[in-house]
């Protein structure tokens, strides 16, 4: 079988247990798999009655260099006492190896999603992102990719069209525009710069924080990037006045270039174009096809044409 086709066919039940003990941690055999399509994860019970969270890394996604960047930054944030739940630590080592896997160990959190409703949960979430991007600015990612358009517009748009699924007919209008898309960020991101590019968390969406009646906690750092600030907090803001409130906590421990606002039409956009792509590139992974039925169907390309159309006139 393809390696590349079917990334995970050798990632057995036993596999992730064996990781486990490989580790030397005893698992009790309790193993339950966790949502994520572009890793695999899951919960693995130990022996004294605890979990972990094991988490095996798509093969050539990222190097290791990279994975360990991800790593040593979450290592950053909880010297920091930010609320990161970070990989634990083997022998000095945190990016793990078995069976050809590359995996990480994470211990169990708990808890809820946010209230994006709330401007307590808004502005606590404002000045957790000032500190982090704060330990951001220090240094940036060698390994890692930035928030650009090659990456987040160029890539998944190829991978898009060389797929098969989009349907021969709506290949002229996708490829016109992409070119408007890609067009209308550049345009943005000039009339925004210099833009300052720290290290982010990436993908910080309601999904990848957890709130407990401590507060917060930042997981999945996967997608870290170098990029601008205000990507990690538009996912967040529901609104303007949301938005408002959230900077009012962010200002207590940084400060926002005001021109980066202007940069989240742009930020949107690329991230609807990457989905796309991103499905399109992983359609090979059996896990793709079932979880995302719909990307086989034209009329959710002819869909995504018309909300690509509507961004670009949006960012023109």
């Amino acid at each position: 079988m393809n390696p590349d086709r079917a990334p995970y066919a050798g990632l057995s039940p036993d596999t992730v247990l064996d990781a486990v003990d490989a580790s030397g941690l005893l698992g009790d055999g309790r193993l339950l798999a966790l949502n994520s399509y572009e890793n695999r994860v899951y919960q693995v019970g130990l022996d004294d009655g605890g979990f972990v969270v094991a988490k095996f890394y798509r093969p050539d996604r990222w190097s290791a260099a990279a994975i360990q960047e991800e790593h040593d930054f979450c290592a950053e944030l909880v010297e920091a006492e930010l609320p990161v739940v970070a990989p634990l630590v083997f022998d000095g080592c945190t990016l793990l190896r078995h069976a050809g896997f590359r995996y990480a160990l994470y211990p169990r959190r708990g808890g809820r999603a946010p209230s994006l409703e709330s401007h307590d949960h808004l502005a606590w979430m404002g000045r957790l992102l000032a500190r982090m991007h704060g330990i951001g600015a220090r240094t940036s990612f060698r390994h890692r990719q930035r928030f650009d358009r090659a990456h987040l517009v160029e890539q998944p748009s190829r991978a898009a069209l060389a797929s098969g699924l989009l349907p021969v007919h709506l290949e002229a209008p996708y490829r016109d525009v992409i070119v408007r898309l890609d067009a209308g960020v550049a345009a943005r991101f000039e009339a925004a710069s210099p833009v300052r590019n720290l290290r982010l968390h990436g993908d910080c969406h309601p999904g990848n924080i957890l709130w407990t009646d401590a507060g917060p906690h930042f997981v999945d750092l996967d997608d870290a990037r170098n990029g601008p600030a205000i990507q990690d907090l538009w996912m967040l803001a529901e609104d303007e006045q949301a938005m408002r409130v959230m900077l009012e906590g962010y200002a207590e421990f940084g400060d926002l270039d005001p021109s980066e606002l202007h940069l989240i039409p742009a930020l949107r956009a690329m991230r609807q174009a990457h989905h796309a792509g991103w499905i399109a590139q992983r359609w090979d992974d059996p896990a793709f096809p079932a979880a995302f039925p719909y990307a086989a169907e034209p009329r959710w390309w002819q869909e995504h044409i018309d909300d690509l159309n509507q961004a670009a006139d949006a960012l023109a």
